[in-house]
């Protein structure tokens, strides 16, 4: 096979010209499907490349390549127009070894195996490159996903294993990529030279570039304040100690009601930028798996009645974190600010002076209500929501039973589920119909996820027989009966069963 070094296995910056990715087995043809890949760049645009075949398969192929600039020939009896117009010379014939002369790379691109096959061995043996599509055993290079965000260019490959996972991995990252971290780049290569000149030594640059891409300059230009994020940066060239001594800041991150997929991006980013994340027990691990790998993690507990920390001491906590100069996030089940305690730390991180933001979550009520077909509102049906906790500060809640029996709108109980009892019997006692449909929802949105539906008088029994023990969302208005009733628990009550 062709060697490796007539590849350029360097930055694009160095590489001149136009660029093409490519991921070359480091054995020779063959040698079956588990043989090694190594990704590098193909040599600048204007090579000849050889493409043989006249379908969609070779104008997929054609049209990666021609991005980069490369001299297309294409060989194939028939040649489909849109192909055609992409190469530079078309021979409307049959292969023959002797095409591959002059050529850096080759693609066979038939779909027919007898011909592929052929191909691929001529341009083994004549040391030519070559990618047969889905192929990997006849191939010596193959084409990773690329995401360009110019002049940031990702290249993914599994070495032919599996393309659509490949695939999917691109979606999950172009969705993880800020749109403008490719103009970022390029703003922040222009202030390189500045830099230089003042920041004598590599670490010091590294530490000053650091803070701009983890700071305010880079906040305000992925915002799209250009203007702001030159500003800034420029005071931040010409002042000596930028950089050098690490500030902290906190982040109040919702992880949502428990699935993973749920996550916004923000909030995925913020993960992956913390030095430490304090967590409670309601975060799926999942979630966690997403912090790096180098972050520091500290259990807080924080499920009723059994706090590892209280929270003043989770607040000293956070601001002692921030103030060694960490980058903090405060990792929330739900929404921070939805019976999340989040003002709290909030004040305690301003009256501390340290930078904080808030990053908000999918809340239980939205969340569950999604995952079970039970819309908190409704045309016809539920004009308004109420999201009360059921879980007061000595125990019972202090609620407005009164004011909460008399409306005729959804209500969504948060902690409710040790004192369904005492709920059930306040409503009905205030006045609610003991036959008020409601819902149980158990590990909402996640792979454990219970529905039990009743009536509200039902509650505490439906609880009981159910064995739930949380956590668990309770929602009590005639929404219920669009629950999904596939999702219904066995033991579910009879009546409203039917009605669903």
């Amino acid at each position: 096979m062709r060697t490796v070094e007539k590849l350029y296995f360097t930055s694009t910056k160095q590489a001149p010209g136009p660029i093409l990715w490519l991921s070359v087995r480091t054995d020779g043809l063959g040698a079956g499907d588990g043989a090694a890949h190594v990704p590098g760049l193909a040599p600048p645009g204007g090579r000849p490349v050889l493409v043989v075949g006249g379908g969609e398969l070779a104008l997929r192929k054609a049209r990666l390549v021609a991005k980069s600039g490369c001299r297309l020939t294409v060989i194939a009896e028939d040649v489909i127009p849109d192909l055609a117009a992409l190469a530079h010379e078309v021979r409307a014939r049959a292969f023959q070894p002797a095409d591959l002369a002059g050529h850096t790379l080759a693609f066979a691109a038939t779909d027919e195996l007898e011909t592929d096959t052929s191909v691929a061995q001529a341009a083994h043996a004549a040391g030519v490159l070559v990618n047969v599509p889905d192929k990997p055993h006849l191939s010596t290079f193959i084409m990773p996903a690329i995401i360009d965000r110019e002049p940031i260019t990702i290249a993914i490959s599994s070495g032919g294993a599996s393309p659509v996972l490949v695939r999917r991995l691109r979606e999950r990252l172009e969705a993880a990529l800020e749109p403008g971290i490719g103009r970022l780049a390029s703003f922040l290569d222009s202030f390189r030279g500045a830099v230089k000149a003042v920041r004598e030594g590599e670490t010091a640059r590294r530490r000053f570039w650091e803070a701009v891409i983890d700071g305010p300059v880079a906040r305000a230009f992925l915002a799209g304040d250009e203007r702001t994020a030159r500003d800034r940066l420029l005071v931040a060239v010409n002042d000596p100690s930028y950089g050098q001594q690490k500030t902290g800041r906190i982040t109040l991150v919702g992880a949502g009601p428990g699935d993973p997929d749920l996550l916004t991006l923000r909030a995925l980013r913020v993960l992956q930028d913390a030095d430490v994340v304090v967590h409670d027990k309601l975060v799926d691990d999942r979630i966690l798996d997403y912090v790096r790998r180098d972050a520091r993690r500290i259990f807080v507990g924080k499920t009723k009645s059994n706090h590892t920390l209280g929270q003043s001491e989770i607040n000293a906590l956070l601001v002692r974190e921030a103030q060694d100069g960490h980058r903090v996030v405060r990792l929330k089940g739900g929404d921070p600010f939805v019976f999340g305690r989040g003002g709290e730390e909030l004040e305690a991180a301003r009256a501390a002076g340290i930078p904080i933001e808030v990053v908000p979550g999918i809340t239980a009520a939205l969340g569950c209500g999604a995952a079970t077909t039970i819309p908190v509102t409704h045309r016809g049906v539920a004009q308004g929501v109420t999201f009360v906790t059921g879980h007061g500060k000595d125990g019972e809640p202090d609620l407005d039973w009164q004011a909460l029996a008399r409306l005729k709108h959804t209500l969504v109980i948060y902690m409710g589920l040790s004192s369904s009892g005492t709920i059930a019997r306040r409503l009905t006692d205030a006045g609610l119909d003991p036959a008020t449909p409601a819902a149980l929802i158990e590990n909402g949105t996640r792979p454990d996820q219970r529905l039990v539906v009743g009536s509200v008088a039902e509650l505490p029994e439906l609880a009981r027989l159910h064995g739930l023990v949380g956590p668990a969302l309770i929602i009590v208005g005639e929404v219920v009966r669009l629950a999904d009733p596939a999702q219904l628990a066995e033991l579910a009550a009879p009546a409203l069963r039917e009605a669903v």
